[in-house]
């Protein structure tokens, strides 16, 4: 019997009583510096800072380049707030990159908040990239038998950046705060390791953690491709030093229907022979490892994150297309294996770091009601940074600080997921029902099942509209161009009677089986607005010529998650096994977390689909190694 299993529910109290590169890393530096460029409103940089550019010696011998920012006002004594970063220490401007110390950007650190208080800013390139010196490491291990010459260690790194910057940069107060966004939300968590105890503060956020595990390489085994194709397409090796590139280059797919151009070239081998031999060269091992051994295993940082003395703060976005888990995972890692530190976690209804600039009032269609970027940053990132490196006095931070999206409130937890959070299943039913109560039907009745073919020549889009790359508003946007489709699976409950909040990890069951010998299956929780929701989409007048379509919001069916499993890893990710065509098995997986209410009147949905495309790759729905599959291993199963 298909269910929905483990959503774990806050039901409101009148039913019951309560008992968040190598990475696909569109959020970069570059992308920082030009949003900067809006804000010019902001303190001159020049006028209050200045700028020094040092080689730090590692214990190994290799230099690493660091810019550091010192107040001008050398009447007191500040912390230092760092960033570590593949992405380059430089400054962007006129859309070119520019080292040397006249270059300045507009702001320094995570806020304005930041800029105006006072901190020594400090941005180095990591090893092997940019102007710094060593050779680079896709998620630098921690741990490795063998290194090559110029491999380190971050946290080793760092330690030897914070003792070299206490001694030779006058003017601090002896305390280090380290953060970043991405994968340099990647080097917060790995330098941190063993801390410096200079150390006191740190916050990754939407940190690279597992890139195999939900992350952005790989979710439930299933290769997501359009992100990386993209991403490794401009990132790239370096022979470093260097100031190149000046700026990154975007891949000319020669259309914008994202779709069509990976759905032509079909097979991962002729999509991936579209790029140059320099450009496959960081991309292909992530391609061509497709299970979860080594080369995986020892880039997954949260196994690491002991030692930790500093106190933590993971943010994340519930809408992140690039790393959901990874705040996630981080945030249980630090709390399983460190005692005695603050360990908290935001997570807020944002895109791939966009706490960090934007005001987070909307994502697409979807609307919060509350710019809950300026929120956070005034009331939620800078109070932990003064806390922590000033010694600022204010009202005690919860562990969990979390937007429930629904309601559009932000709530506060001792811990996440919440305590009176109740474990409940969600039945898919005959006749594309949907309920709390499990159906009388089982699987030994005949009739008890649901089927569609699933055509890889013909997948199921991921977006209802034309796009390059990963748009950013996807992981809330409109269902309804995939419920429509014969091999999408819709089942719907009626509408609520009170307001239902799900929290937490949402764990599909299924049971399921196919003609092939390997199928993908996709899940999607989505909410169904009311049929007289009010629409909020600003129609443009057209008094003179005919005017295209309105988008309604009435029966918007807003994705809430949704998250592929790849059906050969049914049973661990670290050896795939094929089914048997006719076979009836059970496959059980587990979502990201999520924090939504759905309201009164609203509806509760779930798709059940094969194919998600072209987010994750296509599965040939064969038995095999699918970047070796060829055209005609791509075949039709129901």
């Amino acid at each position: 019997m298909p269910s929905l299993k483990s959503l774990f529910v806050i039901f409101p109290l009148s039913v019951f009583a309560f008992t968040n590169i190598a990475s696909a890393d569109s959020f970069n530096t570059k992308e920082l510096n030009k949003a900067d460029a809006a804000e010019a409103s902001k303190p001159n940089t020049r006028e209050n800072y200045t700028k020094y550019e040092y080689r730090i010696p590692m214990r190994d011998g290799v230099k690493l380049f660091t810019v550091v920012y010192v107040p001008k006002d050398a009447s007191k004594t500040y912390p230092f707030l760092m960033v570590r970063t593949p992405y380059s220490a430089g400054v962007h401007q006129q859309d070119q990159l520019h080292y040397g110390v006249d270059f300045y950007p507009t702001s320094l650190g995570p806020s304005k908040e930041f800029d105006a208080s006072g901190y020594i800013f400090v941005n180095q390139d990591v090893r092997g990239r940019y102007m710094s010196e060593g050779k680079w490491q896709e998620m630098t291990p921690h741990q490795k038998t063998a290194r090559l010459a110029g491999e380190g260690v971050e946290s080793q790194d760092m330690h030897d950046t914070v003792e070299w910057l206490l001694k030779n940069v006058s003017g601090n107060n002896g305390k280090v705060g380290i953060w970043g966004i991405s994968y340099p939300g990647f080097y917060t968590s790995a330098s941190i390791i063993d801390s410096h105890p200079a150390i006191k503060a740190a916050s990754p956020q939407a940190p690279v953690t597992d890139l195999y595990m939900g992350d952005d390489s790989y979710h439930g085994g299933a290769f997501m491709l359009a992100a990386n194709f993209g991403f490794y397409a401009s990132f790239t090796e370096q022979a470093n030093p260097t100031n190149q590139p000046k700026r990154w280059d975007e891949f000319d797919y020669g259309t914008d229907d994202g779709y069509d151009y990976f759905l032509s070239h079909l097979t991962l081998k002729n999509i991936t022979d579209q790029l140059t031999e320099k450009q496959r060269e960081l991309l292909m091992p992530t391609i061509t490892h497709t299970s979860y051994d080594g080369f995986w295993q020892s880039r997954n940082i949260a196994a690491h994150l002991k030692n930790i003395h500093a106190a933590v703060l993971t943010v994340g976005g519930w809408y992140d297309a690039e790393d959901p888990q990874g705040p996630l995972t981080t945030y249980r890692s630090i709390k399983k294996n460190n005692t005695g530190i603050y360990n908290g976690l935001v997570m807020g209804p944002w895109a791939h770091g966009g706490w960090g600039r934007s005001e987070g009032k909307s994502l697409g269609y979807a609307n919060f009601d509350a710019k809950t970027g300026d929120y956070y940053r005034k009331n939620i990132v800078f109070p932990f940074f003064e806390q922590y490196l000033k010694g600022v006095t204010g009202k005690a931070m919860p562990e969990a600080q979390m937007f429930e999206t629904g309601t559009n409130v932000w709530r506060s937890y001792p811990s996440w997921p919440p305590q009176q959070a109740q474990s409940r299943s969600l039945y898919l039913g005959a006749n594309g029902s949907l309920s709390w109560t499990q159906p009388s039907s089982s699987l030994a009745d005949g009739n008890a099942f649901d089927e569609y073919v699933s055509d890889p020549k013909k997948p199921v889009p991921f977006v209802g509209y034309t796009a390059i790359g990963v748009p950013r508003e996807y992981p809330t946007s409109d269902q309804r161009f995939a419920s429509t489709r014969s091999d999408v699976l819709v089942y719907k409950s009626q509408p609520l009677e009170e307001d239902i909040t799900i929290v937490g990890p949402i764990s599909p069951k299924l049971f399921v089986s196919t003609t092939g010998t390997d199928a993908d299956w996709v899940v999607k929780l989505i909410d169904v607005y009311p049929s007289d929701y009010p629409s909020t989409v600003e129609e443009k007048s057209r008094p003179n010529d005919v005017p295209p379509p309105s988008m309604t919001m009435a029966g918007y069916q807003q994705l809430v998650r949704g998250e592929p499993l790849r059906g050969k890893f049914r049973n661990g990710f670290e050896k795939p096994q094929p089914f048997v065509p006719g076979q009836i098995e059970s496959v059980n997986y587990s979502m990201p977390d999520v924090n939504h209410t759905f309201r009164r009147g609203h509806r509760i949905m779930v798709q059940v689909q094969s194919s998600w495309f072209p987010l994750i790759d296509l599965n040939p729905q064969k038995f095999m190694q699918i970047p070796d599959a060829k055209p005609e291993d791509f075949q039709k199963a129901t």
